[in-house]
């Protein structure tokens, strides 16, 4: 998990260089995708995968705000 955890924080720091990427619709789309195909590589459940976004997106927009 923590290996997944790393590749995720990795993920999200190379779409949060973007100045606007918490805007842009395209950039979330892909950050979505790119973690949707990190999670199933580790044989994270299809069903949760929608909540675990949000829940990555949700904590990257906050750290963006509280930087």
């Amino acid at each position: 998990m923590l290996e997944l955890a790393r590749e995720i924080k990795q993920i999200v720091d190379n779409t949060a260089k973007y100045p606007d990427w918490s805007d842009r619709d395209d950039i979330k789309a892909q950050l979505k995708m790119d973690i949707i195909v990190k999670l199933h590589q580790y044989g994270y459940p299809p069903i949760t995968q929608d909540d675990v976004y949000k829940n990555v997106l949700e904590q990257a927009e906050n750290f963006k705000k509280n930087r």
